[in-house]
């Protein structure tokens, strides 16, 4: 009975660690998404400015 006791604890301590590991993953995610969209805004700008005499 102990053992099983242990390994539900054990399976409980696992199964937590995983979400807060899952959520740094989506809190990166997150992250890596704004800065890809900051980045492309950027880009199209810029195209935008050298098509239209910004960049001589």
């Amino acid at each position: 009975m102990k053992k099983i006791n242990i390994l539900l604890v054990l399976l409980a301590m696992v199964v937590l660690s995983g979400c807060s590991v899952i959520t740094g993953i989506f809190k990166a995610g997150v992250f890596v998404g704004i800065l890809a969209v900051v980045v492309v805004v950027g880009i199209i700008i810029w195209i935008f400015s050298m098509l239209f005499g910004g960049g001589k």
